[in-house]
């Protein structure tokens, strides 16, 4: 047999509540110590291209060393970027321009594509996929997170 019950109680009024830490923390800083930890490939730069914070896993992936080796310097002086072509020329510095990082900071939208990388001399080079997201601080870009993922042919 159904059963209904009935209860009155008083009205619900939200609470002020105190801003919490992570209000006053800047969103790029937040995720450098979350990518400084991460075990899957992936690294922060600022809005200048610095490197902010890079995952031992992408540093390994890309060639670029361990984290320390990196962080600080631009993007563009530590990845050893080159093109899709049969010589693997070095990529020029108009297409090394819209990478993933970059454009994700230029445009403020996700950005994602391939990217061929030589980790290091002598080595066979390695295709990358790339997805990156801008990082706001307030209503302006900071910076970009990019996740790294090695394409199997």
């Amino acid at each position: 047999m159904a059963h209904v019950e009935l209860s009155l109680s008083g009205a619900f009024v939200p609470q002020a509540r105190t801003p919490s830490e992570a209000e006053f923390v800047p969103s790029l800083e937040r995720w450098t110590a979350t990518v400084a930890g991460a075990a899957e490939p992936c690294l922060i730069i600022d809005n200048s291209t610095t490197i902010m914070a890079i995952s031992p896993s992408a540093g390994e992936l890309l060639g670029l060393g361990k984290p320390p080796e990196v962080i600080g310097k631009p993007l563009g002086g530590v990845l050893h970027l080159i093109d899709f072509t049969a010589t693997a020329g070095e990529l020029e510095e108009s297409d090394a321009d819209k990478i993933p990082p970059l454009l994700a900071v230029r445009s403020e939208r996700l950005a994602r594509g391939l990217l061929r990388v030589v980790p290091s001399p002598g080595e066979p080079p390695l295709t990358v996929d790339a997805i990156a997201t801008p990082l706001f601080d307030h209503d302006r870009v900071a910076g970009s997170l990019t996740f790294f993922s090695p394409v199997r042919y």
